[in-house]
């Protein structure tokens, strides 16, 4: 077996880690456990699958001798990140992978690559997106996704086309996220998958802002291509719930406010929120009063200027919920749809961005100390 390349090792030990990441743990198959690198003359592609999801990286190296090898994961990657060497260099000797630099050598076993399934192709491409719009909508859209498996529904990302607009949509059932952003079908083709959130989210950093990001979906899985890297996962099976009623309630108050001043506010009523995590959020005159109130604790109140239109209403939520949907507006300024009944979402929405991604966050609130309302 041949094998023989060079390359920066600070950017093959990230691809090498951030595949590992995504491998199964437990040795039920020991050949998945392995991370597949193949040497080419443009770099070395970095990829390994648990049979549910594959991930191909491209790393940049120089190639002495093209091939590819199999080696046990793990043990490349803690060796890769704890290398102080600027470049290091993977040669096959005899049965062993050797990782040189100048001043060390360390030898890793050679599985054996025909046994393994290998990572499976993209589908069909139905469309793109731009990689910098993608990250700045799907970010905080996987992360209102719930890590509860118990609700397979909830752990997934909804990803839809409605024309020339792609949607993508996450609830954990406390809170309800959604981007709009530009995409291009590919002949009139659409898109509506259920992804795992918490796969998406891995690769999120991976993504330059300047790439084309291609979406590929059949009626089993789905992938993303930029680059010379891809992901592909199987959808999940259930169907993601209506959720139009829910950000089509008419507000009884709005009120602007600088997303970040909020946040903070919030944040600093934090050690005041009790064994709930509750905060208090008052709109008054020309202001939001946050505030925290803890039989133990303590309490806090702050003012945050604000624009307001309409009532006066008084809500509880979710601390980190509040601070999570504040995040995804940083920098701007966020307009609170308040309803006035007391049971419905407050709807976060921002201003108009340059990359064309529409945010829309919704945050249910909590009745008394019983923090489990139902975003519905």
């Amino acid at each position: 077996m041949e094998f023989d390349i060079t390359a920066p090792t600070a950017r093959l030990a990230t691809a090498v880690a951030d595949v590992t990441r995504l491998l199964p743990t437990r040795m039920v198959e020991p050949l998945l456990t392995g991370v597949v690198l193949t040497a080419a003359s443009d770099g070395v592609l970095v990829s390994g699958t648990d049979r549910e999801r594959g991930l191909r990286l491209s790393a940049e190296a120089v190639s002495h001798v093209d091939g590819a090898v199999l080696v046990p994961a793990k043990p490349l990657a803690e060796t890769l990140r704890t290398l102080d060497a600027p470049e290091v260099r993977l040669v096959c000797e005899g049965s062993r992978l050797a990782i040189r630099t100048p001043q060390a050598r360390f030898a890793l076993p050679l599985l054996d690559i025909a046994a393994h399934p290998g990572v499976a192709r993209p589908p069909a491409r139905v469309g793109s997106v731009l990689g910098g719009a993608l990250r700045a909508a799907l970010a905080p859209v996987a992360a209102a996704a719930s890590r509860d498996d118990a609700l397979p529904v909830f752990t997934g990302v909804r990803i839809a086309a409605e024309g020339n607009r792609l949607t993508l949509m996450a609830s954990d059932r406390f809170r309800l996220a959604t981007a709009r952003l530009p995409w291009t079908p590919l002949d009139d083709a659409s898109i509506d998958v259920l992804l795992p959130a918490n796969t998406l989210s891995d690769i999120l950093r991976r993504i330059p802002d300047s790439a084309e990001v291609g979406l590929h979906a059949d009626v089993d899985c789905a992938a993303l291509t930029w680059e010379k890297s891809s992901l592909t996962t199987a959808l999940l099976a259930t169907p993601f719930p209506n959720t139009d009623r829910l950000l089509s309630v008419i507000p009884d108050t709005t009120a602007w406010v600088d997303a970040d001043a909020l946040a903070g506010a919030v944040r600093r009523a934090l050690p005041f929120t009790g064994p709930h995590g509750l905060v208090g959020v008052e709109v008054c005159d020309a202001e939001l009063r946050v505030r925290g109130v803890d039989g133990q604790n303590g309490e806090s109140e702050e003012t945050v200027k604000a624009i307001v239109d309409g009532g006066r209403p008084q809500r509880r939520y979710q601390a980190r919920n509040l601070i999570d949907g504040l995040k995804a507006f940083a920098g701007e300024q966020v307009r609170l749809a308040v309803p006035d009944a007391d049971r419905r979402g407050t709807v976060l929405t921002g201003e108009t961005r340059p990359d064309g991604v529409e945010l829309t966050y919704l945050v249910a609130p909590s009745r008394g100390g019983n923090p489990t309302q139902h975003a519905g």
